[in-house]
């Protein structure tokens, strides 16, 4: 487990789903300042909210006390005031962003917006948004903070070697069951047709902005199929170091201030460019994004094809490794006989029981080593595209106790966060004697970690 909490709040829906609602309209109370960090405060309401956000993602809470939630949240405090105090701010533009997509999923969980307010205690979504906003840009702070201080640990093979041995035998951690699985994917080929429908559709609101003197922010609102920058008119502020796509950073920079693009394609669609304003290595840009859609028919021969693809593995004409190199449309595991890994450590082994990709599990579980699942479709947000897969479990590892060597990738990063667990509580004890804390009321009889009292 990482040292660091890193809020994705996507977490926030998950808590109005289960449980949040129930403290909603039974546990409100005057709510108060019980701490103080720099210019940060923490609301005795935070410390509810954190119960239920560590309780929608199942983490063990009965364990921990209100001083432990609330020093926890001290911490965040702190990390955010000192980013701003060495300048690791964060742009406006990339808070928004990122505020529209997480509201988006939270109206996606929850059912409507009307329920979020009721759950926030706000009248208006104008309201929730300005409070939102707030607490995204200092968990956004918060990380390129904790980020900062952590980037400069690393660790060597003899400091893994050494923090195994450390741990005595009967604390060794366990390891639940996990799989090693490989995928064919097959998208449906999307016909020339539906491609011009879409770039004719952005053709006609260029025509429309630069012609007419329409408004290309209403357009975004209104059309714009990307759901980070929609329901804020489209806008980015970019470099050319930000992870857009290479064709979206080619056209945005060959641009005038002022200038609309023509339709152009990437992975995720096509894409329509106002350069607002150029501010030396930034620029300042709104684009509507449409996404072709493929016809039932080409869905339909999408699954056949797999189908058919499935039958030979299963046959023994070819195997699933020769089958993914040939025909899988995934290109980050194709060359690698279908085999997929774990986006964060690049693990190829999946620990069953917290597998994130329910889809996956749902695929993966009642597998045999050897065994290939059935056609299944499965659907990418973020580029609103439907496609098939199947799956097979190459390997399966039975639940054990962590072993240096063949799980070294585990005791790795088991090491690596205890040394930048350290690392954060040496800063953490060495920064807040320089800054303004005040607590309050019954946290003031807190047994602290760190000296937040300055005693």
């Amino acid at each position: 487990m990482k040292f660091f909490k890193v809020k994705t709040w996507f977490i926030c829906a998950m808590a109005l789903s289960f449980i949040g609602f129930s403290y909603a309209q039974t546990k409100r109370k005057i709510d108060g300042v019980v701490g103080v960090v720099g210019k940060y405060v923490i609301l005795d309401s935070e410390i509810d909210k954190t119960i239920i956000e560590l309780k929608a993602q199942n983490a063990p809470v009965d364990y921990l006390s209100r001083c432990e939630i609330f020093e926890r949240l001290l911490e965040d405090k702190l990390f955010a005031h000192q980013a701003v105090q060495d300048s690791l701010d964060v742009p406006d533009s990339e808070v928004n962003s990122f505020m529209s997509d997480q509201i988006n999923r939270m109206i996606e969980s929850v059912g409507s917006m009307e329920r979020i307010l009721s759950f926030y205690n706000k009248d208006t979504e104008e309201e929730f948004r300005s409070y939102f906003f707030d607490i995204v840009k200092q968990n956004k702070l918060t990380e390129n903070m904790q980020q900062h201080v952590v980037n400069k640990v690393t660790i060597t093979p003899e400091e893994v070697r050494q923090f195994f041995v450390s741990i005595p035998q009967d604390k060794v951690p366990m390891v639940g069951d996990e799989v090693e699985v490989a995928q064919i994917v097959i998208k449906p080929e999307i016909s020339k047709e539906q491609k011009q429908k879409v770039i004719d559709r952005l053709n006609d609101m260029r025509d429309d902005v630069v012609n007419n003197g329409a408004s290309f922010f209403t357009k975004a609102v209104l059309f714009s199929e990307d759901p980070g920058s929609a329901t804020n008119g489209g806008f980015y502020s970019i470099t050319k170091k930000d992870p857009f796509a290479k064709e979206f950073k080619e056209v945005a920079f060959s641009m005038a201030e002022g200038e609309v693009s023509e339709p152009f394609e990437t992975e995720f669609g096509f894409h329509m460019i106002y350069l607002e304003k150029i501010r030396g290595q930034h620029l300042d840009l709104r684009h509507i994004l449409l996404m072709p859609v493929a016809t039932p028919q080409a869905l339909e021969e999408a699954k056949q094809k797999l189908s058919g693809i499935r039958e030979k593995i299963v046959n023994k004409e070819i195997t699933f490794e020769q089958a993914a190199a040939a025909s899988s449309d995934d290109i980050d595991t194709r060359l690698n006989g279908g085999i997929m890994k774990d986006p964060m450590t690049m693990e190829t082994r999946f620990e069953l029981n917290t597998m994130d990709d329910r889809e996956l599990y749902q695929l993966v579980a009642p597998l045999e080593q050897g065994q290939v699942s059935p056609v299944a479709m499965t659907f990418d947000p973020r580029k609103n595209e439907k496609a098939y897969r199947i799956v097979m479990v190459n390997k399966k590892f039975d639940e054990h106790k962590v072993d240096f060597a063949n799980d070294y990738t585990k005791v790795r990063t088991m090491a690596l966060n205890k040394k930048q667990a350290e690392e954060v509580q040496k800063w953490i004890a060495k920064t807040l004697k320089d800054v303004h804390i005040n607590i309050q009321g019954e946290f003031r009889d807190c047994e602290f970690r760190n000296n937040w009292m300055k005693k």
